[in-house]
């Protein structure tokens, strides 16, 4: 797949993955529109990209879990470069905190970006990537199909986007529109540092990365190839590919092992305050 010239929609842009996928597409030829939710951190980082890609960067500030802001975003987009070719479902935040500690609203808040946000984008970009024979790249995580503990919210999400877009998958393929979803372990981003807790603070319980964290541009060139390749499920490392099989071949002896290594010890959670 070439990308030069193609318009590339990426949301949580501003830092991190986001960031590090844009770089790469805008290396590839393409022009990239930056969306996230904090206005300064999304027009520095156009900014910073239009001094090596002059015209081809584009920040809009844009709340994906307002569905109005997402549809007059998109229609900026259109509006300034005429369509789109690429969407790229990034934004997403995360909660670490059982749920009997865990209020309500943080688990709506967590749905209502992670899913909500991706599926809002999605609605409102449809047309142009029918039109143009698209792609919609999906950023999933291992907790899309597996238990995590401590993280009932943020899996859910990531559950409910596969059972969305695989679905999204068999009404749009035959128009020529390719649904990617990538499933990472640990990324080196800011998503776990700002992780809610479970009255919508910090997070307090613990957060154990298992097998280490990979570096954000590391991971956005290893997505890159994949799309490239029309992948319709990537599993970017072992980590990622042994969750996968053995969530399925084995559940309960992955559970355990799951558990046994994410989980902090029993007297670290009540001693949380």
């Amino acid at each position: 797949m070439d990308y030069a010239g193609k318009v590339v929609v990426i949301t949580g842009a501003a830092g991190g993955l986001g960031l590090a996928l844009s770089e790469q597409f805008l290396a590839a030829g393409a022009c990239v529109a930056l969306l996230d939710m904090n206005a300064s951190a999304v027009h520095s980082a156009a900014e910073r990209l239009l001094l090596t890609a002059p015209g081809r960067a584009l920040a809009i500030p844009c709340d994906i879990s307002d569905a109005a802001a997402c549809q007059q975003a998109i229609s900026a987009i259109i509006a300034h470069w005429g369509g789109i070719d690429v969407l790229v479902n990034n934004a997403g935040i995360a909660h670490r905190s059982l749920l009997c500690d865990t209020d309500i609203a943080v688990l709506r808040k967590v749905m209502a970006v992670n899913f909500f946000g991706a599926v809002q984008c999605t609605h409102a970009a449809l047309h142009s990537l029918r039109a143009r024979r698209g792609q919609i790249v999906v950023i999933s995580s291992i907790a899309g199909f597996s238990p995590l503990f401590g993280r009932t919210g943020y899996s859910a999400s990531k559950h409910a986007l596969h059972g969305f877009f695989d679905s999204l998958r068999s009404e749009v393929e035959d128009d020529g529109v390719d649904v990617t979803i990538v499933c990472p372990a640990f990324i080196a981003t800011g998503i776990e540092r700002a992780a809610l807790g479970g009255d919508g603070g910090r997070a307090t319980l613990p957060r154990n990365a298992v097998g280490g964290e990979m570096s954000p541009h590391d991971m956005a060139a290893r997505i890159l190839a994949a799309v490239r390749r029309r992948q319709r499920l990537y599993l970017p490392t072992s980590l990622a590919r042994l969750a996968w099989w053995a969530s399925r071949l084995v559940p309960a002896w992955f559970a355990r092992q799951m558990k046994r290594r994410a989980a902090p010890s029993r007297s670290s959670i009540t001693d949380q305050p």
